[in-house]
Parts: structure tokens; C-alpha cells; sequence
């Protein structure tokens, strides 16, 4: 398939799941946590997507990586605000494990996409 803009970048698909999952869920979120927690967690979700979107805009395959980069600490940073939500117990066990494997899932393909990034860098 063509890679014609961000949104045909399967990393950049996986992250609109994600994205949308975590939009879901913080919707039953205690009121209290509106723009605590759960401000933090849509920020982190969009700010994966975005930072993708961002650097595929990039006319250097360096600052793409960087960007991608700063996607992948979103990522991250996302986990640990599941992590919060799990001590909170506003999510179970379960939630918490299915969330970490998509967020896994989103990382790993980043990275893939990072070591593209570097290939395409180092052919020029």
C-alpha cells in the first residue's frame, strides 16, 4: 500500500484506536478526575497520534524520528496514567492488562517504524 499522508501510517491506525478506547473510558471516570486524570490520559492518547502526524509533515527523516520519539514518551506517560486509574481502582485488572497490551502493540509498531525512518535516513 501507498503511504500517502500520516493517516495511512498503520502506526498512526493503531494510535486512532487507542485514542478512541481512552476516550471511552475516561467518559466513566469520576466527575472529581475530569480535568485531572482523565485530561491527562486524552492528552497522552491525542499527543501519540499527533506527534506521529507532526513528524510525517517533516521534511527531514531526523526530525520525524524526533517526533516519533516524543510520540513513544506519550505512549509511555499513557501507561503510567493506566496505572494510576488501576490504583484508583476506576479500572480492573483486566481493563488495565488489555490496555497495556494496545499500548504495547502501539509502541512496537512505532519502533518499526523509527528503524524505517533510520534505513530511509541512512540510504540518502
Amino acid at each position: 500500500m501507498k503511504i500517502h499522508d500520516f493517516r495511512d501510517l498503520n502506526v498512526w491506525k493503531e494510535g486512532r484506536v487507542l485514542r478512541r478506547n481512552v476516550s471511552s473510558l475516561t467518559k466513566r471516570f469520576p466527575p472529581a478526575e475530569k480535568f485531572r486524570l482523565s485530561d491527562q490520559m486524552l492528552r497522552a492518547s491525542r499527543s501519540f497520534t499527533a506527534n506521529i502526524a507532526e513528524g510525517f509533515g517533516r521534511f527531514h527523516y531526523q526530525e520525524n524520528i524526533q517526533f516519533c520519539r516524543s510520540a513513544r514518551g506519550s505512549a509511555i506517560e499513557l501507561l503510567d496514567h493506566f496505572t494510576c486509574a488501576l490504583d484508583e481502582e476506576y479500572i480492573t485488572e483486566k481493563e488495565f492488562l488489555q490496555f497495556e497490551q494496545q499500548i504495547q502493540k502501539c509502541v512496537k509498531i512505532l519502533n518499526g517504524y523509527i528503524s524505517y525512518l533510520k534505513k530511509a535516513k541512512a540510504a540518502e
